[in-house]
């Protein structure tokens, strides 16, 4: 065999293998091809779904406060409504009720008057119906205080005391009513006495005698959408 022809040979024998070499790095790069591509649809999928449950959070933060202002005035525009011609004091920013005392007690006593059952009879169904009209509301409004309120008229503790018997009369009728939603709307209440704590102390104003219905309400968790925000920088 001529020289040409061996070197011929090894040329061939050289040409595979290198063919050989380039075959494995493009596979390897057609690998790695593959892994990124996945890689940033998995990537892309999650950034999806991450955007998709915080624009949901945020939904439901905005739903929430919206209720939140909406509240007092659905509160308001309720007993309007319904007890357009009752004696009472619904503040329009926070939807706390005042009622007189003269409506619902006598002077010094914490037994309810049977004019004051009347009227609680009457307004209780109204006002436990705002609060379960809406979903958002009954979520929003943990608890519903009674709050029973004495002038500065006599020693403070005797007030406090009179004022805490009448908190309870008050939730203890309203366990006895019979209304639609009474069994959800009792285990709300939370009776209280303020005493003389809010009264005037010069004079003894008979409209700090009442009794306050309040909510207790729930903020929406924006700290906890804030740690997701964060969490998925």
């Amino acid at each position: 065999m001529s020289d040409f022809s061996e070197f011929e040979m090894e040329g061939e024998a050289l040409e595979e293998q290198d063919s050989g070499v380039w075959l494995s790095i493009g596979d390897l790069m057609s690998g790695l091809l593959m892994f990124f591509a996945l890689l940033f649809v998995t990537t892309q999928l999650q950034l999806n779904q991450t955007y998709a449950e915080l624009k949901a959070k945020i939904a439901e933060l905005e739903r929430y406060e919206k209720a939140f202002q909406q509240l007092p005035l659905v509160v308001l525009a309720a007993i309007e409504e319904k007890m357009g011609g009752a004696n009472l004091s619904v503040d329009p920013k926070t939807g706390d009720i005042s009622i007189p005392n003269a409506i619902l007690f006598d002077e010094g006593s914490a037994e309810l008057k049977p004019a004051g059952q009347l009227f609680l009879f009457q307004f209780i169904p109204v006002y436990s119906e705002v609060v379960f009209s809406n979903n958002d509301f009954d979520k929003m409004i943990t608890r519903v205080i009674i709050e029973g309120h004495t002038s500065s008229f006599g020693p403070d503790a005797e007030n406090m005391q009179l004022s805490l018997q009448r908190a309870y009369s008050v939730q203890n009728y309203i366990s006895s009513l019979n209304f639609s939603t009474q069994a959800k709307f009792k285990y709300k209440i939370l009776a209280a006495g303020r005493g003389e704590l809010d009264a005037n102390q010069k004079i003894d104003a008979p409209t700090d005698r009442k009794v306050v219905f309040r909510f207790q309400l729930q903020r929406p968790d924006t700290q906890n959408l804030f740690d997701q925000v964060t969490s998925k920088k």
